[in-house]
């Protein structure tokens, strides 16, 4: 089930959104350079969603830009290795500080599904998880997408075990705290970038997944 794609939205749009809400100066670049670099991403394209990659911004930096009824976004506090989670194997990503990705679906209709299940039906429909950049990206451009119990999951990003073998239990997650916990109540309603256990299975959250 597809939510309002962002592929409905044209770079440059995206672009001058990413510089209101103060990514520039979370790269070291001005507002007009971080323009000019997007400027040869809308060349080659004009239509789908503009990531910023995690070597531009780390997704812990790029969280709190996120905002739910002007509450900023986090990151849980049981999550400082955010940045470590890479893509998985099989997943690509250019090499470009901000690159574009296509159709956006929030993967709904996979509900109670565990994430290994999930990356294979994925694969099977002929498209490719979000990484945690990727989905934040996407809540960038179009908080709507993330609605009360309506939140997905960023399996395409993965953290390796310090022995090299193997990958952590976590998958990051997107979704909107209750303000509960650790979270505190301060944070009841804001996006909130956690994780969730690899092998089980969520009745709550989707599988978000692009064509690309």
């Amino acid at each position: 089930m597809q939510h309002d794609s962002p592929v409905a939205f044209d770079v440059p749009t995206q672009l001058r959104r990413l510089v209101q809400l103060g990514v520039p100066a979370l790269t070291g670049y001005s507002d007009d350079d971080f323009v000019s670099m997007g400027q040869s991403v809308s060349a080659a394209t004009q239509h789908g969603l503009l990531v910023v990659h995690p070597s531009l911004i780390p997704p812990s930096a790029l969280a709190p830009l996120l905002a739910r009824d002007d509450k900023p976004g986090f990151v849980i506090v049981d999550m400082t290795d955010l940045d470590e989670f890479e893509p998985i194997e099989g997943v690509s990503i250019p090499d470009e500080p901000l690159y574009v990705i296509g159709d956006i679906d929030r993967g709904e209709d996979m509900l109670n599904w565990s994430p290994e299940e999930a990356l294979l039906e994925i694969t099977h429909r002929g498209r490719r998880p979000l990484t945690v950049s990727e989905g934040i990206s996407w809540l960038l451009q179009q908080p709507k997408a993330l609605e009360p119990n309506k939140c997905f999951m960023t399996i395409a990003s993965r953290k390796r075990k310090s022995t090299g073998k193997g990958l952590d239990a976590r998958t990051p997650a997107i979704w909107i705290s209750n303000g509960t916990g650790r979270d505190g109540s301060a944070n009841r309603g804001a996006p909130k970038v956690g994780w969730c256990w690899a092998r089980n299975r969520h009745t709550w959250p989707g599988f978000a997944s692009t064509t690309t």
